[in-house]
């Protein structure tokens, strides 16, 4: 079982600056969020079967909802996370999730100092592989530098353990992974989104978060519980809700729900 220690604090009403908050490196503060006016306006449109319901019925909407998709194939990936996740202060670089680190988009492959495709939730934990659907599907999909996806593996998500070379802010252990503050409810919106959109009615398994670790191949995550913590003191940034847009217009045309509304998350679980 993971050391537990002690999850972080910071005040939801602190200022940060505008590069910080776009590129997804601020580590130790976030500001509060208020339902964008882009977000409001799909209410009417995408949103329209969801509002108003809450549990099994808003997931069962959801669900509905994000499953008219397009599909990608895993090569197609590369060129599609070079647009998601670009650097906005750098277009010629992307974001890696775990180390933050701005790279260049040239730089992907399997090599040491490379940066790969990252599948948030493990495709082991339901057998799903790189398959076109879950395996390919870019909302779970991030940059990650090779090593450091390496040491993520396929561990469950929990608080504890000890720091990670080369991410400063991430931490493992023998069954579990923390991420830098900064990305802690990207992680967890990711990892929920991942749990609406494969339900079971497809050739997939049914994907559900649970609180424990140590899941292996079982189509299961955890720890809900730190996940829904996560998502509360992380709440989308600028970054977060770009990439839920390009997502939408340029690639898969679904979005996460749960970045246009965080508090869907406490509906649902």
């Amino acid at each position: 079982m993971s050391v537990r220690r002690r999850f972080y604090a910071r005040p939801l009403l602190a200022t940060v600056t505008s590069i910080a908050v776009l590129t997804g490196l601020a580590a130790t503060t976030a500001p509060a969020v208020a339902t964008p006016a882009a977000a409001t306006a799909l209410d009417d449109t995408y949103y329209q079967d969801a509002v108003g319901k809450t549990g099994a019925a808003l997931k069962s909407s959801l669900h509905t909802i994000i499953s008219d998709q397009t599909t990608l194939t895993y090569a197609q990936v590369w060129d599609a996370l070079k647009a998601t996740d670009e650097d906005p202060a750098n277009p010629s670089n992307v974001i890696l999730l775990y180390t933050g680190r701005s790279q260049s988009k040239n730089d992907n492959g399997g090599g040491t100092g490379d940066w790969n495709r990252e599948h948030v939730w493990a495709k082991s934990h339901g057998n799903f592989g790189t398959s076109t659907g879950p395996g390919t599907d870019i909302h779970h999909l991030r940059p990650e530098d090779v090593q450091v996806n390496s040491v993520r593996g396929n561990k469950d998500f929990d608080n504890g353990g000890s720091a990670v070379s080369g991410a400063p802010g991430n931490y493992t252990d023998g069954d579990s992974f923390e991420p830098r503050d900064a990305v802690k409810g990207d992680v967890a919106r990711m990892i929920l989104y991942m749990a609406v959109r494969y339900e079971g009615d497809d050739a997939f398994a049914d994907l559900e978060p649970n609180d424990k670790v140590s899941n292996g191949s079982a189509p299961n995550i955890g720890r809900l519980s730190v996940l829904k913590e996560w998502s509360q003191e992380d709440p989308p940034d600028s970054f977060e809700r770009k990439r839920n847009d390009v997502i939408f217009e340029q690639f898969q045309h679904n979005r996460n729900p749960f970045i246009d509304h965080p508090e869907w998350v406490e509906a649902i679980w």
